[in-house]
């Protein structure tokens, strides 16, 4: 086999791997929307899945422009999210705890050698 023949079918190869991203995301990109409703996002995908091509340079013609609208939006709601979990999982800090700990101790259920065991706990 030729280098050319090898050359072309590598380009081929990388073209329909392309083609299969962009539909994946304009196809995310429908169902991501909020401003569409049930039947505009069925007659879209409809619409790209009947006729490729031109259901995917019109819905980029149309909505393109919000497409990374969209996608930071999402990206800004999954990091306030995943911010969120952090700081649950992590619990309170060593300075908090230190507080709680001291206020125990103004009410008088905790004396000052366990605070003080406890304090030097935390801070170890």
């Amino acid at each position: 086999m030729p280098i050319l023949h090898i050359l072309w079918l590598m380009f081929l190869f990388f073209l329909m791997i392309a083609w299969i991203w962009v539909i994946i995301g304009v196809i995310s990109d429908i169902f991501r929307s909020k401003d569409l409703g049930g039947w505009g996002k069925g007659f879209w995908s409809l619409f790209i899945i009947i006729i490729p091509w031109l259901g995917v340079l019109c819905y980029l013609i149309a909505r393109g422009s919000g497409m990374q609208e969209r996608s930071l939006h999402m990206l800004a709601e999954s990091e306030k999210i995943q911010r969120a979990y952090i700081q649950e999982a992590a619990g309170s800090s060593a300075a908090d705890e230190i507080v709680k700990l001291a206020g125990l101790r103004d009410k008088g259920i905790l004396t000052e050698e366990e605070f003080t065991a406890h304090k030097a706990k935390l801070l170890a």
